[in-house]
């Protein structure tokens, strides 16, 4: 049995490089960090940080340039990219800053889109599974809408669903609030506690100080080094 499959994230001494025109850049710098099944962990740091290449990690949507990294106890560093794909549609849902609905399917029809991909439902349960997801999100009446005919904050409880299609583990939200209004954005922060408190696991990046505040776990990524909230000045000193 794999050591880290009490984490459901596990990263381990990652490094990240990109090179720029005057050389290397180091991204990350030899990050560590666990979550474990049920947290809600907010990401925090300025603009170039290094926390969404830290998401992108988790995510696969990148690789590390050294370190390893497991989600669910699987070293997803090691998988082609057709095994990183569907391990990703299975056991990672991704919520984006500007949604990334595709705009000639209906919300219903975007919602089932991970379920065609990963066959994780049968194909006549799938419609049914996504309208019992909007219904969850108050989006019912939208379901056979096109997505740029709802409202903002609609459009993000319609991407929250789409995560939700294939039942995931583990929820990643990279800045997911930041093109809202304050109570739209206050809306959908409720829906994350509320599956948080359902069994889901929740890592999410910020830079609305006042939602932070009510993350129970917040990390810093300063430079391409990760903090625990309140330990990085500790650190410098």
């Amino acid at each position: 049995m794999n050591e880290n499959n009490h984490h459901l994230v596990h990263v381990d001494g990652v490094v990240k490089n990109f090179q720029g025109p005057a050389g290397v850049i180091n991204v990350l710098k030899s990050v560590n960090l666990t979550v474990q099944p049920g947290e809600f962990v907010g990401v925090r740091g300025p603009s170039g940080s290094g926390k969404s290449t830290l998401i992108n990690m988790i995510t696969g949507i990148d690789r590390p340039t050294s370190g390893k990294v497991s989600v669910a106890g699987e070293a997803i560093e090691k998988m082609s990219e057709n095994q990183l794909a569907r391990f990703r549609g299975k056991h990672i849902g991704v919520i984006f800053q500007f949604f990334q609905l595709l705009p000639t399917l209906t919300v219903a029809e975007n919602v089932m889109l991970p379920m065609d991909f990963c066959r994780m439902w049968k194909p006549r349960e799938r419609p049914e599974r996504a309208m019992r997801l909007l219904e969850q999100m108050g989006l019912a009446d939208q379901a056979h809408k096109l997505p740029n005919t709802l409202s903002g904050g609609q459009q993000q409880r319609a991407a929250i669903a789409r995560a939700l299609a294939n039942d995931p583990p583990l929820l990643m939200a990279d800045e997911p609030t930041g093109n809202l209004d304050s109570k739209t954005a206050d809306t959908v922060f409720t829906l994350f506690t509320d599956l948080v408190s359902k069994g889901k696991t929740f890592i999410m990046v910020t830079h609305d100080v006042e939602l932070a505040k009510r993350i129970p776990r917040l990390v810093e990524v300063y430079d391409g080094v990760l903090y625990e909230q309140g330990t990085r000045m500790k650190d410098e000193g």
